[in-house]
């Protein structure tokens, strides 16, 4: 719905008539202090001038006369403290949200904004959202509620009698926001009263994501006492797919929301229940690049009675397979490896520059310091990496040769632990009690990079020589394109000449450079006949989403565009000047979401850790936000704020994505995989919020 000035309510006039008058006093209060400002830094320049010549004179006059001078020049020099310039709001968008309260005062206006500012003539008063103690009653309170809240040592107790956000810009107001009144100016400069259409409000989903006890569509099974029953929630391609044979390796593609993972699961719990003795729960492994994705792994594969069989990150299971392999107490890990230098140990181009390189190892040289010592020759050798980058393709900037140069250099050093070996303890500790490489280059001495492990198990299990790692009967591996060769390889040896397996993967979906075509992975595990299923139908997505999805991807749209299940409401864009104004319109919407839908799932998708952390910040003292960042969701109804490293493999009811904007998403084939990502995740309603700059990928959008 959408009303043209003329025919506004009376109520939505008189909003708009208030909030233009408020502006007004603030623009003219603003523009007073400006100059007031201009007519101080005037004074300014005279007290910076007169100072200059009693300090001139104080140079040649004579010693009676110094007491004098000096005083004058304190005088100066006080007056010069006192001028001290004030930051004032910026006038093209002085604040954003207006807050009325009756309280011990009386009845008192707010206006939320970046900057302080007080006109106590002009009944003006802007306060720092960040940092006002009555910032928090905005944020914690809507219209017609009473608050109480401490600031500092004193209790204060009121109503709220205006909650409203606003977005000013260039000095004019064009949208009010007052519950669910929303309000906005026409390009022509009269007022229309946006509905509460599905484009406007996120409502309506709750209950249609994955959560334990409401698995959606593909998502779960149901049991008959002693058999397994797949069929009830598949679809007849999933199906066809579930019942390939155990002992053919499978690879299942398909977009986001396809029911990759729901098949990859389903198969193996009907490969267990039809052969229990020749393929035992624990041989067998699912293994995924994410703790999120992992623990909702293992809560599916609960209610299919297959909870003992172990869901693992790449990360978590490579440690585990080289602390087997070389001993845990033999591995320092380094967790925190310089991105270029772990983009390049991933890349594809290594393996092909690694095998010519080392070819394939003596089986007497298998121990840990002897195959360390052959990674430290590769990752100083700058020739060799030089090839490894003219190899990317573009991928390794030459500046990555440097910085593994550097990085290995550093982990070769012999640790000052050792080289002080002898000396009392004691004194090797620093006064808050750390050892004295802590915090410094010194402490990489003697460690290993994550990315190191699946190398150093490559190298040894070349030879077939597997040690104490145990043999699996069957793998699952799931978002397959972010797995690396060299861990490929390894899962291979793992499941020796039986290759039973199931992959799943999409390559649109891929977040690192690891991915080297379905071909190489299947080469690099030792397949040829593999049976491959594309899955055809985005259950998770309705179609507005999913063609949004597919034009982000724009030419890495490779493959057919898939079919959509059912239509839904349309993709909400909004766009704002600034960053707080977005941030707080979306904590306005979370929260008004959540008071009609409290069993809803919503996931804030930031770009970027640093931005959720942003995010959050805003919406921290709401209880139901949640900030997650190590792929900890509780899969309860309420709020996460993460950012796309984080969801793979995931789905929501609802998506709003905070950040869409240049500098997060920019025109390159890298953003558009990871915006796609972010984008599929949702299985009702999506919103895309941008502020300054909007994403070039969204454009015509």
């Amino acid at each position: 719905m959408s009303n043209p000035d003329g025919e506004l309510p009376t109520e939505a006039k008189a909003i708009i008539a208030e909030e233009e008058a408020l502006l007004g006093r603030v623009l003219a209060s603003l523009e007073a202090a400006r100059q007031r400002g201009d007519s101080r830094h005037q004074e300014t320049q005279g007290l910076v001038a007169q100072l200059q010549v009693l300090r001139d004179e104080a140079a040649t006059a004579p010693v009676a006369d110094l007491p004098h001078l000096l005083h004058q020049m304190n005088q100066a020099r006080a007056l010069l403290e006192r001028q001290g310039t004030t930051l004032l709001p910026d006038a093209n968008a002085p604040y954003f949200a207006h807050l009325r309260v009756e309280g011990p005062a009386g009845i008192r206006d707010y206006l939320l904004g970046r900057t302080s500012f007080a006109d106590a003539s002009a009944d003006v008063r802007i306060i720092d959202w960040r940092f006002a103690p009555v910032a928090r009653v905005f944020y914690r309170y809507g219209e017609g509620d009473s608050y109480e809240e401490w600031f500092g040592e004193r209790l204060s107790e009121g109503t709220v009698e205006v909650r409203r956000l606003v977005v000013i810009d260039r000095g004019r107001l064009t949208r009010i926001q007052s519950g669910t009144l929303v309000l906005a100016r026409t390009p022509e400069g009269s007022w229309r009263q946006l509905g509460s259409g599905p484009s406007s409000q996120l409502a309506g989903g709750s209950g249609t994501a994955v959560r334990p006890g409401q698995l959606g569509v593909g998502e779960g099974a149901s049991r008959r006492e002693g058999s397994l029953d797949v069929t009830a929630m598949l679809d007849a391609e999933q199906f066809e797919a579930v019942s390939v044979a155990a002992d053919q390796p499978l690879l299942v593609l398909g977009s986001a929301g396809s029911g990759k993972t729901t098949v990859a699961l389903h198969r193996l719990a009907k490969i267990a229940f039809d052969d229990r003795a020749r393929y035992p729960e624990s041989r067998m492994k699912v293994i995924v690049p994410e703790e999120g994705l992992a623990r909702l792994s293992r809560r599916l594969l609960a209610p299919l009675g297959l909870d003992k069989v172990s869901v693992e990150t790449l990360d978590s299971w490579a440690a585990m397979a080289a602390r087997i392999s070389f001993g845990a107490k033999a591995i320092k890990l380094w967790e925190d490896t310089p991105p270029l230098v772990a983009k390049l140990k991933r890349h594809p181009a290594l393996r092909l520059s690694f095998a010519a390189r080392l070819g394939v190892l003596k089986s007497s040289v298998t121990t840990l310091p002897q195959l360390r010592k052959r990674l430290a020759e590769v990752f100083t050798d700058r020739r060799f990496l030089e090839g490894v980058v003219s190899r990317s393709n573009g991928d390794l900037p030459l500046t990555a040769v440097d910085e593994t140069v550097r990085h290995t250099m550093l982990q070769i050093a012999t640790p000052l632990s050792r080289e002080l070996e002898g000396v009392d303890p004691e004194r090797l500790e620093t006064l808050d009690g750390k050892s004295l490489e802590s915090d410094t280059p010194d402490a990489l001495a003697g460690t290993l990079d994550l990315e190191d492990l699946p190398l150093l198990l490559f190298l040894r299990f070349q030879g077939g020589n597997l040690g104490a790692v145990g043999r699996l009967v069957h793998v699952v591996l799931d978002e397959t394109e972010d797995f690396s060769l060299f861990e490929l390889f390894v899962v291979g040896k793992l499941l020796g000449e039986a290759r039973s397996c199931t992959l799943a993967g999409d390559e649109m979906q891929q977040t690192s450079t690891s991915f080297a075509g379905w071909p190489a992975v299947l080469a690099e595990l030792g397949i040829r006949d593999a049976a491959t299923c594309r899955l055809q139908v985005s259950y998770r997505c309705p179609r507005p989403v999913t063609e949004l999805a597919r034009k982000v991807l724009g030419t890495q749209a490779t493959t057919a565009a898939p079919q959509t299940g059912r239509e839904g409401a349309p993709v909400g864009f909004h766009h704002f000047p600034d960053e707080a104004q977005a941030h707080l319109f979306i904590g306005e919407a979370l929260r008004d979401l959540l008071e009609r839908e409290p069993h809803a799932s919503v996931a804030v998708i930031a770009s970027s850790p640093d931005q959720a952390r942003a995010f959050h910040r805003v919406v921290a003292d709401m209880s139901w936000a949640r900030l997650v960042l190590e792929g900890d969701f509780s899969f309860e109804p309420g709020v996460d704020v993460t950012d796309v490293d984080n969801v793979k493999g995931l789905e929501f009811d609802y998506v709003v994505i905070p950040d869409a904007t240049a500098r997060a998403y920019p025109a390159h084939d890298e953003a558009r995989r990871r915006l796609h990502i972010a984008i599929t995740r949702t299985s009702h309603q999506l919103w895309i919020v941008s502020a300054e700059v909007r994403s070039p990928l969204l454009a015509g959008s």
